[in-house]
Order: structure tokens, then C-alpha cells, then sequence
């Protein structure tokens, strides 16, 4: 696939939708069930949201988790209701979601009418709609055949992994009827995913002065994790590590770059440095011009509208530094094209069996993990979802 020119993949979107599509009648549709965190939609789910997170051991354990959860998302909810307010009033994922999903489906019943008709299916952990009502919805809609697709680009048990076990727990308690399924868990270096960042970066980067675009310092920012995580062999920073230097390759590493973290929450040791703090420490060493690249967010929320677009914006410009941020990946086509492209791939190899239900890097837990419902989530995805 070609994916240098934009205009190209666009026209590409165009004229596939244009294309006589085949009878599909009757015919059950295979899902493609887009896994991500969500985010409240509206400011009133705010409470809702953080309650579920803070109740995810996967994602932040906590002792007594089922007491203090609750407790620390009342406490946090009217600071980040009042975040939520000032970019819109809600999280616009589920919005770019949905549209990611048309598209790549769209795409789909062309590149893959084996298995068509494709429908996509939002699967969120922590706001509507929730694997739950997912699963009604795809029961109701007599789905046999799904493919679980992280929205994470690279893998961690504590956002793929965790959307996981829940997709397995509501499985093997039947709420979605008997389906086969198999998953896409990671897809951080694929060519169309990197070339859709590469070309953001590009568009930011043109925002500078000419003579000045070259000495631009990348900021590649992704969520961070709990260092007991990290520590465990999740291999999240690895995979973010590697989808930073196939985009440095892809621009001929023509910018000095670093890989930082945000969103820390709690007083716990996490992975660092900082996103806040390694811009203050640019502007110490006299470094006065970068740009913000999301490098394991897809689409637009709190942690890129909020946080890198109002906090850390302000920071730079108190610091007297000139910051872009490049944008999210949201209606790019060559994303929404690279995401069709993962799963008619995927399809393909599966339905040759040249792969199984789940890679083979999948299949590996982490050589500290404790976590029972890990071990028995990769068994039962490993079999198709068949217990």
C-alpha cells in the first residue's frame, strides 16, 4: 500500500465507497470490536467514568480497591468535570470512534467481501457505551463471528489487556451468545499508522520558521504507567519506544526527539519523564521551539484537548517557548485506511490459517504477572472464545 500521499488514500476512501457492493442479506455481520478507555460524552457522566477507572486493578491497583475507588473519584470529580467543561462540555473519543469505525468498515466490505458485511462495534471500559451493552448489542444482533481490535496502538495489560479480560469475563458468562472470535492487540509499527503520525508531525513542524524547522525538538508524549507495572514486563514502553523510532525513520530522523510521559495520577512512582517537566527543562537548556505528538492516542480526549492543548501550552508559553501540538489521528484517511488494512490482513491470515486466534506475543504473560483472569483471558481468546 501506498501511504506517502494523502490525496491519493482520500480519492482511494472515495472511490471504494462509489463500488457496487454485493447482496448480504440475511447474512450475520462479522464484527470488528473497537476496544478503548472512553470517555464521559457529557459532563454528568464525569463521576461515572472515574469510578469505573479507579475500580480497574489492571489499569491503577489499589488497596481495598472496592472501598477507596468511589471515595477518590468523588474527590477528583469536580476538578475534572470543570476540565471536561472547558474543552466542550465532554470527550469527543466516542464521536471519532464511531467515525473511525464507518470508514474502516466501509473499506472493509471491499477489501475483504469473504467476510462481509463488516460492522463495527464501540467497546469502552470506562464510559458509554460499555462492554456490557456492547455485548447485548451484538447478542441482539445474532453476531458469530468478531474480531476484538484494540484501539491501543501498543499493547499494555493495563489498557488492551484490562479491555480484554472484561471482554472475556461478559464471554464466559454467556451475555454474548456463541461467537468466534480473534484479536488484534497491538499494531504500533504499522506502516499506515506511523505514516499518518509522520504526516500530523509534518504539518505541525511547517508552522515554524523555515530556518528554524530543523532545530524543532519532537516531543513524542504518551500515557505513562505505574512503575509496579512496568516493572512487572508489561511491555508498553518497548512498543511505544518502537512505533517513536519507525516515525523518526520515516522522517529521516530530521529533528532531535525525545519520548516523554503525562498523566500521572496519585503519589505513586511512575514512568518518566514528564511531559510537564521535560518542557521546562527545554527552556532551561535554551531549546524554545517543539511540538507535542500523541503517540499512543488515536483520538482527541482529555488527556490531548485538556492537558497537552490547555496545561501544557500554557506552561510553554509562560516558559517563552513556541509549542504546536501535532494533531490526532480522528478522521485522518490514511488512518482510517491503515485500520481497514490491519483487519483485512488479519482476516485474510486467518481465514488461511496462517495465524491463530491471537499472536503469538499475546500469548506470553508478563514474567511478574499475578493476575489469574490474565492467564485465563489469553486461554480462552487463544481458543477462539470457546471454553
Amino acid at each position: 500500500m501506498l501511504y506517502h500521499l494523502e490525496s491519493t488514500v482520500s480519492h482511494s476512501v472515495r472511490r471504494m465507497a462509489t463500488l457496487h457492493k454485493p447482496s448480504l442479506t440475511g447474512k450475520s455481520p462479522t464484527a470488528i470490536v473497537m476496544l478503548n478507555m472512553g470517555g464521559p460524552s457529557t459532563v454528568s457522566e464525569t463521576y461515572g467514568f472515574l469510578k469505573n477507572l479507579f475500580m480497574d486493578g489492571d489499569l491503577i491497583p489499589l488497596p481495598f480497591q472496592r472501598v477507596l475507588a468511589p471515595l477518590i473519584a468523588k474527590r477528583r470529580t469536580p476538578q475534572i468535570e470543570k476540565q471536561y467543561a472547558d474543552i466542550g462540555g465532554g470527550s469527543p473519543i466516542l464521536k471519532y470512534t464511531e467515525m473511525q469505525g464507518a470508514g474502516m468498515c466501509e473499506l472493509l466490505d471491499e477489501l475483504h467481501p469473504e467476510t462481509a458485511p463488516h460492522k463495527p462495534y464501540v467497546a469502552f471500559r470506562y464510559a458509554n457505551p460499555l462492554t456490557q451493552e456492547t455485548a447485548q448489542r451484538m447478542k441482539a444482533d445474532g453476531v458469530k463471528r468478531a474480531i476484538a481490535f484494540t484501539q491501543y496502538p501498543q499493547y499494555s495489560c493495563s489498557t488492551t489487556g484490562s479491555s480484554l479480560n472484561e471482554l472475556f469475563r461478559r464471554g464466559r458468562a454467556g451475555e454474548m451468545g456463541d461467537i468466534e472470535w480473534s484479536v488484534i492487540d497491538r499494531w504500533g509499527t504499522h506502516p499506515g499508522f506511523i505514516e499518518a503520525v509522520a504526516q500530523n508531525i509534518e504539518a505541525a513542524l511547517a508552522k515554524f520558521q523555515p530556518s528554524a524547522r530543523s532545530d524543532v525538538v519532537i516531543l513524542f508524549s504518551a500515557h505513562s504507567l505505574p512503575m509496579s507495572v512496568v516493572n512487572r514486563g508489561d511491555p508498553y514502553v518497548l512498543e511505544v519506544s518502537a512505533s517513536v523510532n519507525a516515525v523518526m525513520d520515516r522522517l529521516g530522523h530530521s529533528n532531535p526527539y525525545r519520548l516523554v510521559w503525562q498523566s500521572q495520577v496519585g503519589p505513586s512512582a511512575w514512568m518518566g519523564m514528564q511531559t510537564g517537566e521535560a518542557i521546562k527543562g527545554l527552556a532551561r537548556l535554551g531549546k524554545k521551539e517543539a511540538i507535542l505528538v500523541p503517540i499512543a492516542f488515536t483520538s482527541d480526549h482529555i488527556e490531548t484537548l485538556y492537558e497537552l492543548d490547555l496545561e501544557y501550552m500554557k506552561e510553554g508559553k509562560e516558559l517563552g517557548m513556541e509549542l504546536h501540538r501535532a494533531e490526532s489521528l480522528n478522521g485522518s484517511p490514511v488512518f482510517i485506511r491503515a485500520l481497514a488494512d490491519i483487519t483485512a490482513q488479519h482476516l485474510r491470515n486467518f481465514s488461511a490459517r496462517t495465524i491463530g486466534p491471537t499472536s503469538v506475543q499475546m500469548g506470553l504473560r508478563c514474567p511478574g504477572c499475578k493476575n489469574m483472569t490474565c492467564g485465563q483471558q489469553k486461554h480462552w481468546f487463544a481458543r477462539a472464545g470457546r471454553s
